[in-house]
């Protein structure tokens, strides 16, 4: 109700969000801020909390599915004819250290197809990590990483179905390697866990290298197979407000909705860019026109990439104005709406495209203006963290939902 309200309410249009099969539109690479996503989407054990695309590892199939995303990579570069700028790339899962023999061969191909200008990270469970990994991860380029710990705590880990692993000498590990970014991912309100337990858990990242500090909420996923379903929303407003005043007292400055860093270091964050083009099953691509996204299917991906086609499963068509929504949309979870990034990627004023929205929001004090644009207050920060899990459970669950039931679906509409 809330997202079909907000919809039409800014979009001026009672027309849903519409996926479609039909993937014929051409992908123009001419686009500002660009940068690379590769879902790696391999586990050696399938945690039940995670509402991404994966499957259980196989070892001939991870060589089959190498093939095929160097084949992806080849077809996508082939379509400007120019090497393009890429600032930032990523990857992410799945399990990608599954990967780690096949990374030197995935990241010269990029390296002779694009020009890599910015930040290379990489996503890892902490049961992988040892210094061979992180060694070969070094040499092959990364100075990002993003370690999932989700908890420190055992009772925590024990309920999202993890085993139990000494996270902490992990980190430790990984701090020898001396990384420009170190982001530590954390979930709140799993069932039992507590503010102390958070606050902890906060803090024991700090201690122990954390340059980043990702909190997620933790989400009802329709299609995950959880036990126990995610604290109320009074509680997780209540642990919210614990790690906003445990960031302030050790010096992290809150970066996003739900992230906190060390200031003069860059940020880690796979889907808050302007421009990106993903590669491997599930993967998203937002363009200047387009959103689209790869087939939720392994083989499918592979047949497909056998007969030379990209694997799109399903494309949404931007207007004008709902391609200016996405970018609002993701600059707020930033908790910073740029007049000057907007002007620079849109052509447009801020000011004129969204004057009502930015009006009523200044108006409720869900937002205050500054030098180069806008910044979300306290209360327009609460705001957007409710309005966030009501657009996942909405929207991406029903996209991947579907799009985990059927590799080719021939239209979702999203209202």
């Amino acid at each position: 109700m809330i997202t079909n309200i907000l919809r039409i309410l800014t979009t001026r249009s009672a027309r849903p969000f519409i996926f479609k099969s039909n993937c014929n539109y051409n992908l123009d690479l001419n686009a500002k801020n660009l940068g690379l996503y590769f879902h790696i989407p391999f586990c050696k054990k399938i945690c039940s909390f995670c509402p991404y695309y994966k499957i259980e590892y196989d070892r001939s199939l991870l060589k089959n599915f190498h093939n095929a995303l160097l084949k992806e990579i080849k077809l996508v570069s082939g379509l400007s004819v120019k090497r393009r700028d890429i600032e930032s790339i990523y990857f992410g899962g799945g399990t990608p250290a599954l990967m780690v023999d096949y990374l030197p061969e995935i990241i010269d191909l990029v390296r002779n197809l694009f020009n890599i200008k910015g930040n290379m990270g990489i996503e890892l469970h902490p049961r992988d990590i040892n210094e061979t990994l992180l060694g070969k991860l070094k040499k092959c380029g990364f100075n990002m990483i993003s370690v999932g710990i989700q908890s420190f705590q055992d009772r925590c880990i024990s309920t999202l179905g993890r085993e139990k692993i000494d996270s902490i000498d992990k980190l430790k590990l990984v701090k020898e390697f001396k990384f420009t970014v170190v982001d530590v991912d954390l979930i709140f309100g799993i069932p039992g866990q507590t503010k102390e337990d958070l606050t902890d858990d906060f803090i024991t990242a700090v201690e122990n290298g954390a340059t980043q500090i990702s909190t997620y909420p933790f989400i009802e996923f329709s299609y995950a197979k959880i036990k126990n379903k995610p604290l109320n929303r009074k509680l997780k407003k209540q642990m919210l407000e614990s790690l906003l005043g445990i960031s302030e007292k050790t010096g992290y400055r809150r970066n996003s909705i739900w992230t906190f860093s060390k200031d003069n270091l860059p940020g880690y964050s796979s889907v808050t860019r302007d421009n990106f083009i993903g590669f491997g099953p599930s993967a998203a691509t937002l363009l200047q026109s387009i959103f689209k996204i790869n087939t939720f299917s392994v083989r499918q991906y592979i047949k497909c990439l056998d007969d030379n086609k990209l694997p799109t499963a399903l494309s949404l068509k931007f207007s004008p104005r709902t391609r200016a929504l996405y970018w609002f949309f993701w600059s707020a979870y930033k908790l910073y709406i740029s007049g000057d990034n907007f002007y620079g990627l849109f052509g447009k004023k801020l000011d004129n495209i969204f004057k009502l929205e930015l009006y009523w929001a200044k108006k409720f004090k869900y937002i205050e203006k500054y030098s180069g644009g806008y910044k979300l207050t306290d209360k327009g920060a609460y705001l957007f963290h409710l309005i966030e899990q009501t657009y996942t459970r909405q929207y991406i669950d029903k996209t991947w939902r579907m799009a985990l039931s059927n590799p080719w679906p021939k239209r979702i509409a999203l209202y």
